[in-house]
């Protein structure tokens, strides 16, 4: 939450106070009633709506409002102090020893401890860390404060700051089970997913059936693209629970998504169902149904979904995942015009809430580029890992590149894994972090990497892909398309992968993008006509200063090219690769695979021409598109 968002927080909770201090317990009520549709997750708002049905007499309520204060947030003194007074004056001895026996534990930690807790679950994250850090100077071994700086460290964007704290926590104290679980969730942050996993697995020893400790276990499968065992561990936590209710509707969406990229779609789509009889407003599950590409909604659906997007209290995901579903849905339908509508919206949600800057992303290729000169490369020949072994399919999303790598996956020598993250870590490990584009601040850093060193990062690159490759084959795939940035580190440390661009046609390409909303903070550059078209012009940029120092060293495959003619593509590609021609290479929609991507559903069909012309639909309202690209329209194959 922004510092703003929290000063209006505060100050309507304040008034609220004000209002109930006066006596106007009723337009306290409605203050607070407002304050839920922007902040539904602040436990002082409920602690203090309890405190208004108190004074109006109104037990039942103030319990409702109390427990989901508690619910929110455990280290609310008052409201634990009020839940016993309540629970002894109906005569409910049992709720009331409970509560006393909340407040009693509460009494035994730090209040430092307790009063950063309580600001920490309620996301006043800064204040918390200053109170903890205060503390920590009088008790410095206090495992405890020491977890709680690591959740919040984590909460702020820190994960390997966390990872250090819990770490140290663990070294103390290793039956910590909690901080234990914590320590996992730092570690899948940061993509160790292998390293999460053997955390839930130590937790799943000592507890097998705690749910918590499966969850994290799944998340940590679904990220090492093991996704077979995730879908029995859901429905084993599916068993005996309610239809409907919140965590209900995440484990059907959980499940639905690991039965999509195994390639059940039928199944999929019926737990994504059964995650909108769960919770009808749950926006990711309907943009999921629309992700799959193949869906076609009914119109019911699209009565639902615009029902939903209008009501009062929706949060904000919600709508926006709602926003890209029903552009999908009347995309289908063949209204372009409200397509659009609900396109341009979602992305303007997402622009509002993002970070990237295409000058900042400019200037980094600026700089990656006086860095990775053609005399860079002659000096350093012969540097790496002596491996063919990695073949890196990159180039701008929504390229073709998925279909690109089921081709290839498809020969009998080739694994396809996933996006793996590897190379654009080291890369930051060596030049820092520009947090306006994510890009290397410092590519220059890249000088003082030794031979040896540079040897080294190629052999941890196979290492830590290994855990990705189950099948025994000689070569395997990369497909994160952000690579594209890393060529120059890719030659250095692995000299002899091979190297393909998936280039699409630039209205098809960014249009393309404007219409997926992808995961969390990745491709935030897809979120504007004005940045998508120079984040593309930016890409052919940086692809020309590799083809002119490193000739040849990059395949150039254009999308148009390989639906015209799959054939000979199929064929220079694996020449490329050095591997002989193999026919299922044509067949490719037949090849059973795990895929994670938006294509996943498309690439397991024959080969289709619509997506070259789809986005000449929405031509009156991509002319600003057409502006921004400029020469790359013509130009992009130069």
């Amino acid at each position: 939450m922004t510092l703003s968002g929290l000063s209006d927080r505060d100050a309507l909770l304040q008034q609220a106070r004000d209002l109930r201090a006066a006596g106007c317990v009723p337009e306290a009520l409605a203050t607070l009633a407002k304050m839920q549709v922007r902040f539904p997750r602040f436990s002082r708002l409920h602690q203090e709506r309890g405190h208004c049905h108190i004074m109006l007499g109104n037990a039942p309520a103030a319990l409702d409002a109390l427990h989901e204060a508690v619910r929110l947030n455990p280290t609310l003194p008052a409201s634990w102090d009020m839940l016993e007074q309540l629970y002894r004056m109906l005569g409910d001895a049992g709720r009331a020893g409970a509560a006393e026996r909340h407040l009693a534990m509460l009494k035994q930690l730090p209040p430092e401890v307790v009063v950063a807790n309580s600001l920490q679950a309620d996301g006043d994250l800064a204040p918390a860390e200053t109170i903890l850090r205060d503390y920590l100077r009088k008790d410095a071994g206090n495992v405890g404060a020491l977890r709680l700086l690591a959740r919040i460290r984590s909460d702020s964007g820190a994960p390997a700051e966390a990872e250090t704290l819990l770490s140290a926590v663990l070294t103390q104290a290793p039956d910590y089970h909690a901080a234990r679980l914590d320590y996992a969730m730092a570690l899948l942050q940061q993509q160790k997913h292998l390293l999460a996993r053997e955390q839930a697995e130590t937790l799943l020893k000592h507890d097998p059936d705690n749910r918590d400790y499966l969850k994290q276990y799944a998340a940590a499968c679904v990220g090492l693209g093991d996704h077979e065992p995730v879908i029995d561990i859901y429905a084993r936590l599916l068993a005996g629970q309610p239809d409907t209710g919140p965590d209900v509707a995440d484990l059907r969406l959980w499940r639905a998504n690991a039965l999509k990229i195994t390639g059940r779609q039928d199944e999929a789509i019926a737990d994504y169902r059964a995650s909108l009889a769960a919770r009808p407003d749950y926006g990711v599950a309907w943009f999921s149904l629309a992700n799959l590409k193949t869906y076609r909604f009914s119109g019911d659906d699209v009565t639902r979904m615009q029902a939903a997007a209008e009501a009062a209290g929706l949060q904000d995901m919600d709508g926006v995942y709602l926003s890209y579903a029903l552009g999908k849905a009347l995309e289908d339908q063949g209204d372009y015009e409200a397509s659009w509508r609900h396109y341009e919206h979602g992305n303007a949600a997402r622009a509002r809430s993002s970070r990237f800057n295409p000058d900042a992303a400019e200037a980094c290729a600026e700089r990656l580029k006086s860095v990775f000169s053609a005399g860079f490369f002659a000096g350093r020949e012969g540097w790496g890992a002596d491996t063919a072994a990695p073949v890196f399919v990159l180039g701008l999303p929504r390229s073709g590149s998925t279909l690109i790598e089921q081709i290839l996956a498809s020969h009998s020598a080739v694994e396809g894994t996933q996006e793996l993250t590897e190379i654009g870590r080291y890369a930051v490990e060596l030049g820092g972090r520009d947090p306006d584009c994510g890009l290397p601040l410092h590519p220059e850093a890249i000088l003082r990497l030794t031979k040896a060193e540079a040897r080294a990062l190629g052999e941890r690159f196979l290492r830590e892909t290994e855990t990705y490759r189950r099948l025994g084959r000689p070569f395997f795939i990369d497909k994160m398309p952000n690579n594209f940035w890393h060529i120059g580190l890719i030659q250095l440390i692995l000299p002899r992968a091979a190297i393909i661009d998936v280039r699409r046609e630039p209205m098809a390409c960014c249009f393309s993008n404007l219409k997926q909303l992808f995961g969390t903070t990745n491709q935030e550059f897809t979120y504007g006509v004005d940045v998508i078209a120079r984040y593309y012009r930016t890409y052919l940029g940086v692809m020309r200063h590799w083809n002119g120092v490193l000739p040849g060293r990059v395949l150039t495959m254009a999308y148009e090219d390989v639906v015209e003619d799959i054939e000979g593509s199929v064929r220079r590609m694996l020449a490329h690769c050095g591997l002989p021609f193999e026919p299922a290479c044509l067949a490719f929609h037949r090849t059973r695979r795990s895929i994670r991507t938006p294509s996943s559903e498309q690439v397991r069909q024959p080969i289709g021409r619509e997506g070259l012309t789809q986005w000449r639909h929405y031509a009156p309202w991509l002319e600003p598109l057409r502006d921004a690209l400029g020469d790359a329209v013509t130009g992009y194959r130069d």
